[in-house]
C-alpha cells in the first residue's frame, strides 16, 4: 500500500488527518517527539527510513505573536523544515503536501485574494510561512500547498475554545470587529487533503483551501455563542462589544482582510466548499452524545463534493 508520513498529529489538522487518510494508504503518523521539525538532521533520518511515497505536513509554529520574539525558531520550523522535506519529496519522487496561511498577505486587498496576488506579509509568522512556500517551490518537487485561514477545532488552542470558556467566565466579551476572514474547521481541511490525494493526476502548486462565505472575529464569535447555547452547551449568552484592532492591539499585526479565494481548487480537483455557518454548527453538534447529535446536527452529507 501506499505509505503516507504524516506529521504534527497532535495538532488541530493533523489530529483529523489520522482518520481521513487511512483509507488511502499506510500512515505512518509521528508526533514531535519522533519527528522534530527544528532538527533538520532527524528529519532527513526519519524521511529515509520510512520511504515515503506521499508527506502529509501540517506541522507548524503556529504561535503568532511569540513569532515576534522567537522569530528563529518560527523560521525554522516553518520556512527550513518544509524546504528540508520538499528536497526528500524531491529524491524519492513523493508528492508532497504542505499547508501555508492567508497571513503571507497584508490584508489590504478589498477582494478576496487568488494564489498569484502578490504576497506581503506584515508579521513573522506570515514571513515565515510565506518562506516555507518558496523553499518547497524551489526544489520543484511535486507538491500541493493549501493555504488556510482562521482553523478551529474542538481540540488544542483556537477561536471557538477560547469563545466557549470566555462566554462561561465573563458578562460581556469584546471583539475585534475589522478582521474579515473565513472561519474553517480543522476537520473540513482534513477530508478535503483526502479527496485531493484521491483525486490527484498531477496537479501541483498553490490552493486556497478555506471554507465558503466570510465573517468578522466578532461575527464568528456571535455564531459560536448562539449556536453553542442553542445546542445547550453554554448556559447564557454574554453581551457581545464590537472593537477595532486598535482597541486590542497584538505583538503581531493581522491583515484586515483575510478572505481567499478557492476556485482554482475547485476546478482542479472538482470540490465544494461548504459555507462557514453550517461547518461551525456540525463541529459543534459533533461535540454533543450521539444521540443529540443524530437530532439536532445539520445535514452535511457530501459536503464536500461538488
Amino acid at each position: 500500500m501506499t505509505r503516507i508520513l504524516l506529521t504534527g498529529i497532535h495538532g488541530q489538522v493533523g489530529w483529523e488527518l489520522q482518520r481521513t487518510l487511512q483509507p488511502l494508504g499506510t500512515v505512518i503518523a509521528l508526533d514531535r517527539t519522533q519527528l522534530d521539525l527544528a532538527n533538520p538532521d532527524q528529519i532527513r533520518a526519519v524521511l529515509r527510513d520510512v520511504n515515503p511515497a506521499i508527506i502529509v505536513n501540517p506541522a507548524a509554529y503556529t504561535a503568532v505573536d511569540k513569532a515576534e520574539s522567537e522569530v528563529d525558531r518560527a523560521t525554522a520550523i516553518n520556512a527550513t523544515a518544509p524546504g528540508i522535506l520538499a528536497e526528500a519529496a524531491k529524491q524519492h519522487d513523493a508528492l508532497l503536501i504542505h499547508y501555508s496561511t492567508d497571513y503571507v498577505f497584508d490584508g489590504g486587498n478589498p477582494m478576496p485574494y487568488v494564489e498569484d496576488d502578490t504576497t506581503c506579509p506584515i508579521n513573522s509568522y506570515g514571513q515565515s510561512k510565506l518562506s516555507g512556500e518558496q523553499a518547497i517551490q524551489a526544489t520543484g518537487c511535486r507538491h500541493l500547498i493549501f493555504r488556510t485561514s482562521w482553523v478551529y477545532g474542538l481540540r488544542g488552542q483556537n477561536f471557538l475554545r477560547t469563545m466557549l470558556r470566555l462566554a462561561k467566565e465573563r458578562d460581556e466579551l469584546r471583539i475585534v470587529a475589522d478582521q474579515i476572514g473565513a472561519p474553517t474547521w480543522n476537520r473540513m481541511i482534513a477530508e478535503t487533503t483526502a479527496l485531493a490525494i484521491a483525486r490527484y493526476a498531477g496537479q501541483q502548486g498553490l490552493y486556497h483551501l478555506v471554507a465558503a462565505g466570510a465573517t468578522s472575529w466578532h461575527g464568528f464569535a456571535a455564531a459560536i455563542i448562539s449556536s453553542a447555547h442553542r445546542l445547550g452547551l453554554l448556559d447564557k449568552i454574554p453581551p457581545l462589544r464590537r472593537i477595532t484592532s486598535a482597541d486590542f492591539p497584538t505583538p503581531a499585526r493581522r491583515p484586515a482582510n483575510s478572505r481567499l479565494n478557492c476556485d482554482r481548487l475547485q476546478n482542479d480537483f472538482k470540490l465544494r466548499q461548504p459555507d462557514w455557518a453550517a461547518e461551525l454548527q456540525l463541529c459543534l453538534a459533533s461535540h454533543l452524545p450521539i444521540q443529540k447529535y443524530s437530532a439536532q446536527a445539520v445535514d452535511g452529507t457530501n459536503r464536500l463534493d461538488a
